[in-house]
Parts: C-alpha cells; structure tokens; sequence
C-alpha cells in the first residue's frame, strides 16, 4: 500500500467547526446495493469512445491506497485525521483515460445522486474512490461499497455509493449543483453557493 500523508494545514478551512466523529449525511434513504450485480462503469467522452466496467472483483483487486485526510462538509463540520483506503481515482482514469479535451466528469451514484468534478480535481493525487474507512469496510450509512473521496473539496463532491463515472467536455451541474450548491465546491476558498461562482 501507498500511502499520502496530510497536505492540508492543521488549521480548518474558512466558516468550519470541529466535529469529533464523521456523521453520515444522506440524501434520501440508503440504497441496498448486490455485489453480484454492482459495477463501476468509466464512460461518456472516454480516449476511445468505449465504456469500461468494473465489478467488486475488478476494484479489490487493484492496488490499494492508503489517504489520511480531513473531512469536509458544506454544513460547517470539519471532522480531522480520517484514513481512507481504496483505489486512486488516478489508477481508474489510468485503465479509461478520457478523451482530450474532456475536462469535467460526472459521477453518478444510487438514488439519482451525482456530482460534476473537474478532471483536475479527479486527477489528485490524493483523490481516491474508497472502499474502507479507518482499517474497516464502509458501511452502507458512510457509502458502501464505493465512495468519492476529494479531501480538498467539501464532502457533497464526492458520492457515495458510486457507480458511474462519465467524462465530459462541458460540465453538467449535479444533484447539489442544480440545487444551488457551489460547482468547484473547494473548502479552503469557502465556495459553497452557486451566487459565489
């Protein structure tokens, strides 16, 4: 396992309070997913003009990543020093690089959910698509069995229970977008409002 250590001050981000313990905040009730039927697709503006699927198999089997980082919520609460694990968003846009000039991707969850990222964002380093949550799997509340993990963005960036991934050349606002939430969403410049943009 790799592992990135924190690149974040220790200071929490403009307008943040600190909360001891991470609370799930879902929109809507939380989805029973099927492992035998799950998959994690890579598609729209892709280098080739095909769709990659992952199953659960596919995502176990790859290197793992280790990322200890803060979280983040619009809501005001900052809860410190949460080790993820899963896979890096970079080896996943490795396996289904994106076409050029697809600079936005939009990553669809169960119940309708999805948010618009900018490949940059998607590219860090630090960026990872998590299947465990301080040495433990994910339970379904925190996002089982894959979640979007973007430490330097507020957590209504990254989904839960992931299972679309389509690159775009212009960007579409996402569930929270649409609903006047900010559309880079970065915590350390407070960006939380679409009126901020």
């Amino acid at each position: 396992m790799s592992s990135f250590g924190l690149a974040e001050p220790r200071s929490l981000p403009p307008g943040q309070r600190l909360a001891l313990v991470l609370r799930p905040v879902n929109y809507g009730r939380v989805p029973r997913i099927d492992l035998a039927t799950w998959s994690l697709r890579i598609g729209g503006d892709t280098r080739d003009g095909e769709a990659l699927s992952l199953s659960w198999a596919d995502i176990i089997a790859m290197p793992q990543t280790v990322v200890r980082a803060d979280h983040h919520c619009v809501s005001h609460y900052t809860t410190l020093d949460l080790c993820w694990s899963g896979v890096a968003a970079r080896t996943i846009i490795e396996l289904a690089p994106p076409a050029v000039g697809a600079e936005h991707v939009l990553v669809s969850a169960a119940r309708g959910y999805s948010s618009n990222i900018r490949l940059e964002d998607l590219s860090s380093s630090r960026a990872l698509f998590a299947t465990h949550l301080d040495g433990e799997p994910l339970t379904p509340e925190h996002g089982w069995p894959l979640r979007l993990v973007l430490p330097h963005l507020y957590g209504f960036k990254g989904p839960k229970w992931v299972g679309t991934i389509d690159y775009q050349r212009y960007a579409e606002r996402g569930f929270w977008e649409q609903r006047g939430y900010h559309f880079t969403g970065d915590a350390w410049r407070e960006e939380r409002y679409s009126y901020q943009e």
